[in-house]
Parts: structure tokens; C-alpha cells; sequence
């Protein structure tokens, strides 16, 4: 793997569930590609690992990747070895408690077998460039979807 990408991701809900959105950037050398859609009825959270799915499945041949998010529940889950741990206990997060989106864990799992992929954490809101792209992308979805 010696393509270095990086992606810059965002997920966002008016309402929580309502219509949601995600976007994501793609970054490799000069180049760039803009990605966003959403769903009618969705949970922030939901939007937020999409959009990180979404990003790598754009990746055409395994890469080595720099991810960065505003969320701290993606990046915890994933960093901290959280979403390994629930899909070992059958998608429960303790002996009572379901883990929330086994699907895109799932899913999100799987492309990290794929890809080489470094986790940051960028505080959202904060004037962080992709990041505010990409919430913009993800708000400018969903609005669409609202009308």
C-alpha cells in the first residue's frame, strides 16, 4: 500500500432520528472528490459512520489512509477496539445493552481489513476547513430531503 489518501468525513440530522446527512472528502495529492447523500428518517450517529463507510468504499485498490472526523463515537469505537468487541458479544455493548448499528459496524469493520486506516479526531465546529466542507455537504443533503 503506498497510495496515501485522506478523507475527511462528517455526518449531520435535523432531528434525532429525522433526515440526515453525510459528506466526505477524498484527498490524494492534488485531487479531490466531493461525496454526500442521506436518509429520510436517520440518527446523527448514523450519518456519521456512513460517511466514513461511504469514503473508503469510494477507494478503488487498498490505501493507506488518514481519516478524520468530528466524531468522537466513530473514532472511540473504532480506536478503542469497541466495535470489535460488540460484534464478539453478538452486537451487545454489555449483558443487557444492544449495540446501536451493528449493520454499518459491520460494514465499517470489513473495510478496515481492506485499508490502512489512521483515525483522527478534529473538533467539530472549531474552523477546521474539511471539516466544515463536509458539514456542509451533509446539511445541504438533508435540507433537500426536508422540502
Amino acid at each position: 500500500m503506498n497510495n496515501k489518501v485522506y478523507i475527511y468525513t462528517d455526518g449531520a440530522c435535523s432531528g434525532n432520528p429525522g433526515p440526515g446527512g453525510w459528506g466526505a472528502i477524498l484527498v490524494s495529492g492534488a485531487h479531490e472528490k466531493e461525496l454526500s447523500g442521506g436518509e429520510i428518517d436517520t440518527t446523527n450517529n448514523r450519518m456519521e459512520i456512513t460517511a466514513v463507510i461511504k469514503g473508503l468504499e469510494a477507494l478503488k485498490r487498498p490505501c493507506d489512509v488518514v481519516l478524520t472526523t468530528d466524531s468522537k463515537y466513530v473514532v472511540d469505537a473504532i480506536t478503542q477496539g469497541w466495535a470489535k468487541r460488540w460484534k464478539a458479544n453478538n452486537w451487545m455493548r454489555n449483558k443487557k445493552d444492544k449495540a446501536q448499528n451493528p449493520d454499518l459496524w459491520e460494514t465499517l469493520l470489513k473495510l478496515l481489513e481492506i485499508h490502512n486506516v489512521e483515525f483522527v479526531w478534529v473538533k467539530g465546529h472549531a474552523g477546521h476547513k474539511y471539516n466544515e466542507r463536509c458539514d456542509r455537504l451533509a446539511v445541504n443533503y438533508y435540507m433537500q430531503l426536508k422540502k
